[in-house]
């Protein structure tokens, strides 16, 4: 009820005391009194800015899950608040998390988006389709393989979780394959600085278009919080554009370092050793950070039957599910 403006302009501390619970401010210029709850202000100061960053992550290579991706168990999931928790933790903190047991019945990806937050529908429907089609409008539609990248870079907000349930897996081939964008953006700051800067600073404009859609969004491959700690990856050669600005084509000087940066870039994400690869069967369900774990597949025999469905989600949900599982049920972080 109270704005700033209607506090003096000149308000500040006359006094401070405290006892084991509180403090107690007393202020000018008018000596208002105030109790704050020590409790209150240690979680109201907590720090929450750093949450999506590569700093609040545990990064990973494809070494780190020697025994394959994290997993939940649908059953469980949906019974023990603590298993819960803790696959919502393992989404957050890895930026994935495989989900063992989701019936293979159509619509059953909403249900599993639904428990960690809200879906969020695009021109492709609330749910959408995985498999290969006779007159496919994207990559995704087809038998051939996909190079690592995020989903829907054309938009603005991207969706930020993405959810892919294996139905049916009877072709050969198609294997699925995730590498941590957050740690491969790392080891190209550390390897190649100018590339870094480059990614960081140029934007990039992604685009998708068919008979009823036609989205766009520029913004930098590597996007950065204020304090430069890496936030965001858009990766997708599919939807990105001719490197441009508001004033034209670049000078070949610009042109050329966004793409030796971009092709450096790739490099990395094409490293063996950060993409982790593991077979998706029926009842699978993978749930992944989309601005930060970029996901690849095999090619498959377009002759076998693959059908996944997937469907988008948002971190923000996520994370507001998992602060009222440990609210309610004192899950320790």
């Amino acid at each position: 009820m109270v704005n700033i403006t209607d506090q003096p302009a000149d308000v500040r501390f006359r006094n401070v005391t405290e006892d084991a619970d509180s403090y107690v401010v007393t202020f000018e210029p008018d000596g208002h009194r105030a109790v704050i709850a020590k409790s209150w202000l240690s979680a109201a100061l907590a720090p929450t800015s750093a949450t999506r960053t590569e700093d609040a992550k545990r990064l990973w290579v494809a070494a780190d899950f020697a025994s394959g991706p994290p997993l939940g168990t649908w059953d469980l999931y949906l019974a023990d608040d603590h298993h819960r928790a803790s696959c919502l933790t393992s989404l957050l903190d890895n930026g994935f998390v495989l989900l063992r047991g989701v019936p293979p019945r159509r619509g059953m990806v909403l249900e599993v988006a639904a428990s960690m937050g809200f879906v969020r529908e695009t021109n492709y429907g609330k749910l959408f389709d995985v498999q290969a089609k006779v007159d496919p409008a994207n990559l995704a539609f087809t038998a051939l393989a996909i190079t690592p990248h995020t989903d829907n870079p054309y938009r603005d907000p991207v969706p930020t979780v993405q959810l892919l349930h294996c139905l049916a897996s009877a072709a050969e081939g198609g294997d699925s394959g995730l590498v941590d964008g957050f740690a491969a953006a790392g080891l190209l700051r550390a390897e190649d600085p100018a590339a870094f800067a480059t990614l960081t600073s140029t934007p990039v404009t992604f685009r998708y278009r068919d008979a009823t859609a036609d989205l766009r969004a520029t913004m930098p491959m590597i996007g950065l919080d204020p304090r430069g700690r890496i936030r965001e990856i858009r990766f997708n050669n599919r939807s990105m554009q001719p490197l441009g600005s508001p004033a034209g084509p670049p000078v070949s000087a610009e042109a050329d370092a966004f793409y030796l940066a971009y092709r450096a870039f790739a490099r990395v994400l094409a490293r063996p050793e950060l993409m982790l690869t593991f077979r998706l069967d029926p009842g699978d369900c993978i749930v992944l950070d989309n601005t930060r774990v970029l996901h690849a597949r095999t090619a498959f025999t377009a002759g076998g039957h693959r059908h996944l469905q997937g469907c988008y989600a948002d971190l923000d949900g996520v994370a507001s599910a998992l602060a009222v599982l440990r609210r309610n049920d004192h899950i320790p972080r």
